[in-house]
This record gives C-alpha cells, structure tokens and sequence, in this order.
C-alpha cells in the first residue's frame, strides 16, 4: 500500500475541529481535490458534495466548498444524503469527483471525508497519496483563480429523488412489498429521509425509528452499531423484517420476524446462494473480509461456490471484485456491495435483496437465514504499550502456531493489529466457545509475556 498520513482505509476520520479534521485543512483538501480532477478531466472540475447529519457538517462542507471554487470548480451540493446516493450521482451527472462528508457510524463528535473517482469508485491509494502531497505542496498555492475563473455552487434539488428512483431500480420489477411490515432505523443519519420512502414506495408498511436527527444524535443508541431499538420495534409491531442503517447508510444489519439479528455474513450466504443458482454469481465467488466467519465459506462450498478473502476494510473488497471481475462481496458488519447495482456498500440496496428473496420465496427470514450456520467465534483486544511486528513476538508466534494445530480444519487463527492504535486483535473460531476462550486467553499472555507486561 502506499504510505499516506491522512488517509486511513476509509479516507480521512478524526475529532472535528481538531487537526487533521479542520476547516483549515478541508480548504486546502477542496483545492487538491479540485486540481487533480482539473488536471485529469482538462477543464473546470465538477465535484459533487453529500454529507451526513453531523453537527461539523455545516462547518466543514462550507470549508471543501470554498476550496474547490477556488480552484474554479463548480460544486455540487445534495444535503445529507447517503455515501453511496453521491457515488451514485457522481457517475450518473458526470461529474468528475464526489466527496462524502461523514465519519460513519463513529460518534458525532467526528468526522471525517471520502472521495469517490468520476467512476463512482473509492479512490485508489495512490490517488490519495498524491493528493497528501499536494497539501504540503506551495505550489496548490500559486496562480488562484479569479474573475470570473472563481467557482460557483448550487445545490442539486432532487437529489433525494434521483437516490429513491436509483434505489428502487435495484429491486425485482415484477415484485412488490405489498403486504410487509418493515422497520426502519436510519441512525438519525443520511438516510433519515430516503430509507422510508424507498420501502414504502415499493408497497411496504414502513415504521421508522431514528430519523429525527439533531447534528448531535447520529448512531446514538441506534442503527447498525445498535441494532436493539431496531429489534425491539419489530417486536413492538409484528415486522417481517427489521432495517438499521450506520450513519452513512452504506452498511445494513437486519433482523427477521423474531427479533433474531442476521449479519452480514448470514446475508451474504443468502445472496450468494441465490445468485449463484441464477447464474449471477460471477466466477462462483463471494469476496469477504478475513473477518468473515468460517460458515459462509461453509454455505458456498456447499453449493458449489467459494470465498476469497480481502484485509479489512470495504475498499479492499471492492478492489478485489473489480480486479477479478467478481459481483457480490461484503463484511460481516454489513457493507453489502452488490456490483450489478452499486459502485459502494449500500444499505438499502442490500436490504432490498433480502425483502426481494423473501417475496420470491415466500418464506419468513427466519427460515431462509437457516442457509448460514455460524462457528463460534471470539475476538478479543489486548491494549499493549507498542506495536511490534508479529513474527518478531516468539511468545504469541509460537502460541499461535500450537492453537491453529490443535483446532486443525475445525478452526482458525487470525491475529492483526489496529490500524490506528497499539491494539492487538486476536479473532479465534473453533467448535466449542468454552475452548475458544481457553486459547485466546493463552494468546493474549503469550502476546504480554513479549512485551514484558502482565494483566
């Protein structure tokens, strides 16, 4: 990977207002953003802005704005709208550039900018390298545009329609949710407006939670990172099926008639399936995450399928479906990137391949997640006083190496760090949980024992 500073798997996240994370630096982010689509598109860049409902959002989106009409681009703006609605817009209103401001399902407090190239994919790393070393570079500094080379802004007016119609375009045409209770929580985020509509349009009995967003209230208590209010208002109202969004909305975990919460992988196993009997399913492949429990590969093998897998990180996946011209790929959180339709993760989207299979099949969720049957899995995290590479820790390698003989083909071993701190994250999956607890706890001493502390 080329080595950026700023740019993190998901481009660049932080304290609001704190550096990296200021509108100091978003101006001149805006301006090398702009001059980089300029010099690749040769002409005045168009740029589309979307953001989430962050209380920073007002801040910073003004900041990227006024970088970008600095370097004579013309910015275009759609309000809080989901990450992949401006990849979507950025491809369909060729523009030449879309950026999300959002920190995901992080707390409201953060934020943080992702750009998407005018093909509606992530940028690739070396593309944010280079715009890092335009930050610092004096020369994003000479020849500013003025007269009437000074950009302009103007909002895009039925951005939220644009998203709704693009959305439903990804749900069987000869279906409908006709007769369905769904509940919907958008995380008081981006999709607070859309999410609704889109279910409800399609026929569905819609009943929506975290939607009243305040700048303050986004993935508190609700959405995907805290799908229980979602579950308690299935319950509440007899839903066939539950909905709850991040921040963003690129990522979805959903929960069946019972309250019963389906993961991404068990989506997943259930799309993939289905695809691959259709003949949609290209190469027979399901891209996952390292994370990814052992019974999707199971369910794939199954039926004839397999699942590659990528580092952490959507980003990674989508690399790897477009390098190797597969469809269908996600994470166990719930980025869902279904390649026939979207560009990003898409919560939505991904939801709606669920209620598409549950209508065609007429069968509860309930019974159609049977596809999937989870190994159990740990994941435990050891704070350390620094990082060290793996194979330079004899204590934790040597452990490492006797827990993956003695689980064999029945279990697997995956010990990372974080990507931002001095965290070691040992995941261990295996048949039995009392013995996964026995082996990560061996692990975890092992892994101190190296850095010579205790508990």
């Amino acid at each position: 990977m080329t080595s950026r500073k700023l740019f993190g798997t998901d481009g660049i996240r932080g304290k609001a207002n704190v550096p990296p994370m200021t509108p100091e630096l978003v101006v001149r982010l805006g301006r090398a953003i702009a001059l980089v689509a300029r010099r690749d598109a040769g002409r005045a860049p168009r740029i589309v802005i979307g953001k989430d409902t962050r209380l920073s959002g007002y801040m910073l989106e003004t900041a990227l704005e006024a970088g970008i009409c600095a370097m004579g681009g013309r910015v275009l703006l759609t309000g809080p709208m989901p990450t992949p609605a401006v990849a979507n817009l950025t491809q369909s209103m060729r523009a030449d550039a879309g950026v999300v401001i959002s920190a995901s399902h992080n707390p409201y407090d953060d934020n943080g900018i992702k750009i998407f190239g005018p093909d509606g994919f992530k940028l690739a790393d070396e593309r944010e390298a280079e715009i890092e070393r335009l930050l610092d570079d004096p020369a994003l500094d000479k020849k500013p545009c003025t007269g009437d080379r000074i950009g302009r802004a103007e909002r895009i007016d039925d951005a939220t329609g644009r998203y709704i119609v693009y959305a439903k375009s990804a749900f069987p045409k000869d279906l409908t949710l006709n007769g369905l209770k769904v509940v919907v929580d958008a995380a008081h985020g981006a999709a607070y407006k859309v999410a609704p509509l889109v279910f409800s349009e399609l026929g569905a009995e819609v009943h929506s939670i975290g939607v009243a967003p305040n700048g303050k209230n986004i993935n508190k208590a609700c959405g995907a990172l805290h799908p229980g209010a979602m579950v308690r208002e299935v319950e509440k109202r007899g839903a066939h099926i539950g909905i709850a969004l991040d921040g963003d909305a690129d990522r979805v975990i959903i929960a069946d008639e019972r309250g019963q919460i389906v993961d991404g992988d068990a989506v997943m196993a259930l799309c993939a399936t289905r695809m691959l009997k259709a003949g949609r399913l290209a190469h027979g492949t399901v891209v996952a995450t390292v994370m990814s429990n052992m019974g999707l590969e199971r369910a794939l093998t199954a039926v004839g399928g397999r699942v590659e897998r990528t580092a952490v990180g959507d980003r990674y996946v989508v690399e790897a479906m477009r390098k190797n011209g597969y469809s269908f790929g996600g994470e166990q959180s719930g980025h869902l990137v279904f390649l026939e339709h979207a560009t990003t993760g898409d919560g939505v989207v991904g939801a709606l391949q669920v209620l598409a299979i549950m209508v065609a099949e007429e069968k509860p969720l309930s019974e159609l997640a049977h596809v999937m049957t989870r190994v159990p899995q740990l994941l435990e995290n050891v704070v350390l006083p620094a990082r060290r590479p793996i194979d330079e820790m004899p204590a934790l390698s040597r452990e490492i190496r006797r827990v993956e003989q003695e689980l064999g083909r029945d279990g697997r071993v995956l010990v990372r760090w974080s990507g931002t701190e001095a965290k070691l994250r040992l995941m261990v999956e295996g048949p039995d949980m009392s013995r996964l607890e026995t082996v990560v706890r061996s692990m975890a001493e092992a892994a101190r024992a190296d850095m010579g502390v205790g508990e």
